[in-house]
């Protein structure tokens, strides 16, 4: 049995009453004003919901109706454009002139064109010279939570779970995002700085698609969870794995190639949409 999560912005009676019958749903609960749960739902009729969704911009999901926010033990994110608003390389190439350059190299990475550990390193090799001092203006100036980060982080580690931030980006900005929002475990990318500056070299190994899964599954196993119990979001072609990975992969916000394979989506609401799931 499931129940079905509808979250927009904005939701008519009417949307939810078709959705109803649509799904075969028993009874229209409110979660909260952008959020209502339709129990008793018929996950047989998915096609149909999806449809209807898709045509009145609506978020949706079918979720077991016996799980709650305390059965999840794990959340696993990823950074750039998830968590947070920027992409931080961007930013950064942005300190010296170079954004648009960087930016299209990182979208075509983000929508699979590119592989990634490769587009990495090129873009890396472009910010040699750089002062370091330009990432920590990145980080006060120009980095911003993704609406409802904030609300969805406080609810799973009310609930008990654990979180792990874990980004192809860069450390600096991980560190200090695990300290501002008591993150359990953050992993990227370290950037090699020499003399203050930048070397345009990344140290150690790349952070990438099968590195995000591997420690993924590696702090499930940890703490002993089972696969159901675990949630991931992400973006980009490089999270794909990690989210199909995971008992609930969520494309947030992201590019047609992880939406159109992600086991679950939000388009329409902040990062809580993801939390609502389990309310």
């Amino acid at each position: 049995m499931y129940r079905l999560v509808i979250q927009a912005p904005e939701l008519a009676t009417q949307a939810l009453k078709q959705l109803a019958r649509l799904s075969g749903a028993q009874s229209i609960e409110a979660i909260d004003q952008q959020a209502f749960k339709l129990h008793a739902a018929e996950i047989d009729n998915l096609e149909a919901v999806a449809d209807f969704c898709e045509s009145n911009q609506l978020d949706f999901a079918f979720i077991p109706e016996d799980l709650s926010v305390r059965d999840i033990g794990l959340v696993v994110m990823d950074m750039d454009s998830t968590l947070i608003t920027i992409e931080c390389i961007d930013e950064i190439a942005d300190m010296i002139g170079i954004k648009a350059q960087v930016a299209a190299i990182t979208a075509a990475a983000m929508r699979g064109e590119l592989d990634f550990n490769a587009s990495l390193t090129q873009r890396v090799a472009l910010l040699a010279g750089l002062d370091e001092s330009a990432l920590e203006r990145v980080f006060t100036e120009r980095l911003q939570l993704m609406p409802g980060a904030e609300k969805m982080l406080a609810g799973f580690h009310a609930a008990g779970a654990q979180t792990l931030l874990i980004s192809g980006g860069f450390t600096f900005f991980t560190d200090k995002l695990k300290t501002q929002l008591g993150l359990t475990r953050t992993i990227a990318n370290v950037l090699e700085i020499e003399n203050g500056k930048l070397t345009g070299r990344i140290v150690g190994d790349i952070v990438n698609a099968e590195r995000k899964r591997a420690e993924l599954i590696a702090m499930r196993d940890e703490l002993g969870l089972r696969h159901e119990q675990v949630v991931a979001m992400g973006d980009g072609a490089n999270d794909l794995l990690m989210l199909n990975a995971a008992g609930f992969g969520v494309a947030c916000h992201a590019k047609p190639k992880v939406q159109a394979e992600a086991p679950y989506k939000i388009n329409y609401v902040g990062l809580d949409g993801v939390l609502n799931y389990f309310k």
